[in-house]
């Protein structure tokens, strides 16, 4: 009858079965409940998380109800260490990037940083949780936002290197021309998941088209990340039509420190100029607001993709 692909964000995950199954049943879950098994709708899930860590976190497949309140849990950074430039560029980059999320030095943070600062000034910043939790949030972030948008080879211990952008490709571009999928297809992505899915809708030509597509807590308005989607994305064409046959939603939460600077696209991501994204913003519970898990239940989300799915 219809199918989703989910993409996960940053940082370590539990195991691919689970995380999926995870995503299905905080859709069921929500304020207005989406069971997808209920109408027959099939779902596969792009998972990248085993290129950049060792195995997939037991803490966050056994503890799902902790998903929703803690960084470290929800997102199982880890001790992911911060990306090393190779080049003047990159190093711009990632000081840029940075500089969104705190304006505290590693220095300062060690010393133990307030988690709100009396003047914050980063995204990450705002969020009244201690550093311990923050900091490795901040390093997987910077990683995997890094390796992915300039290509690095990489590997997590005992595993073979691999170019990382090329591999995530490749296997986005499998799932959603896996046989088992229908139509109408939408691809419901989180953090920097939208990145890769974004990336791939308008990037790669051999990627499939879709019906639809949902973005949630996403850094694609960040205007470091938008430069390295050049020249494919350009403000004034920036909509992935070739690939997305009908619409694009995203739905942002804005004390969300990976999507807060700038949550809306609807400028960003135009068609022929003109603004086509519908932007959404609800307000997700708790001190740690880009849990996926909270988004999901978010009754904007769950509409969204019922109006996409036609159910």
């Amino acid at each position: 009858m219809a199918h989703v692909t989910f993409i996960h964000g940053i940082a370590n995950k539990p195991p691919e079965a689970d995380l999926l199954r995870i995503w299905r049943e905080a859709l069921a879950n929500a304020a207005d409940p989406l069971p997808l098994g209920d109408y027959g709708v099939t779902s596969s899930l792009v998972y990248w998380a085993d290129l950049l860590y060792e195995k997939p976190d037991p803490d966050i497949a056994a503890h799902e109800g902790v998903l929703e309140n803690t960084p470290a849990a929800v997102d199982g950074g880890g001790n992911a260490a911060p990306p090393v430039p190779r080049n003047e560029r990159e190093q711009a980059f990632l000081d840029a990037l940075r500089g969104h999320l705190t304006a505290l030095s590693d220095a300062e943070i060690d010393a133990g940083a307030p988690p709100v600062p009396a003047n914050p000034q980063g995204a990450l910043e705002r969020v009244p949780l201690p550093w311990a939790l923050k900091k490795p949030i901040m390093n997987a972030l910077l990683r995997d936002v890094h390796h992915y948008l300039f290509d690095v080879e990489f590997a997590p211990p005992g595993k073979t290197p691999v170019r990382i952008q090329q591999t995530i490709r490749r296997r986005f571009v499998e799932k959603l021309a896996a046989p088992t999928v229908t139509r109408p297809h939408i691809v419901v992505s989180h953090s920097m998941g939208t990145v890769i899915a974004y990336d791939c809708l308008k990037r790669v030509p051999a990627c499939p088209l879709v019906d639809g597509l949902i973005t949630l807590g996403s850094p694609l308005g960040l205007d470091e990340i938008q430069d390295q989607l050049q020249p494919e994305w350009s403000r004034d064409n920036g909509f992935p039509r070739e690939r997305v046959a009908d619409g694009w939603t995203n739905v942002f939460d804005r004390l969300d420190p990976v999507c807060g600077f700038d949550p809306e696209f609807a400028n960003d991501y135009r068609e022929r100029g003109a603004e086509v994204v519908r932007d959404i913003a609800v307000s997700n519970d708790g001190a740690w607001r880009h849990s996926v898990t909270k988004y999901l239940r978010q009754a904007a989300v769950t509409g969204a993709l019922r109006r996409m799915l036609v159910l």
